[in-house]
């Protein structure tokens, strides 16, 4: 037979025995798209070798083995990828770009408070300066940065207050329901 004809006859096996071969594959795989991708490797490995497997005369057969050995092959290289997950493995990850958002949003309200608070509060909170040093720094008492430090956090905490319940947008949602 002609390079040619080999391949007419494989396309032509292929389409008689691909349901059956992609049955046999999800019954290996138990997955749909896996089972697709071990037919389709399966398929290849046959078709470098359809001369061979045609004097044969049991294609099928070939098919099927070369299915069982991919899958298992696949099985052993795959193993230690698949870890069972905990249950600590399955909380909520903290979204990084939140974390950038909520860092910008505290920079622009820091930018909003008066210039002698907003020093006091990157000195004590960004660069870690105990009351001292912050006062030290400033060239003012230990008592004008606690009360600075204190009304620059109240001002914070009010701009990251979270709105009250009759504007949150989930609780509107669920009211329109």
């Amino acid at each position: 037979m002609s390079r040619h004809e080999d391949d007419e006859e494989f396309r032509l096996f292929v389409q008689r025995q691909w349901r059956s071969l992609l049955r046999t594959a999800y019954l290996l795989t138990g997955d749909r798209g896996t089972a697709e991708d071990l037919t389709q490797s399966a398929l290849e490995k046959t078709h470098r070798r359809w001369g061979r497997v045609l004097r044969r005369d049991a294609p099928e057969v070939y098919v099927r083995r070369a299915m069982v050995n991919t899958a298992i092959s696949w099985r052993r290289r795959r193993r230690p990828l698949e870890v069972p997950l905990l249950t600590a493995d399955s909380q909520p990850t903290h979204d990084a770009y939140v974390q950038v958002e909520q860092r910008q949003l505290l920079l622009a309200a820091l930018r909003r408070l008066p210039p002698r608070t907003q020093a006091v509060l990157v000195l004590r909170y960004f660069e870690d300066l105990s009351e001292a040093d912050t006062a030290k720094v400033l060239g003012c008492s230990v008592g004008a940065v606690k009360s600075q430090a204190s009304r620059g956090l109240a001002r914070l905490r009010s701009d990251f207050a979270a709105p009250p319940a009759a504007q949150s947008p989930v609780r509107l949602e669920e009211e329109l329901a």
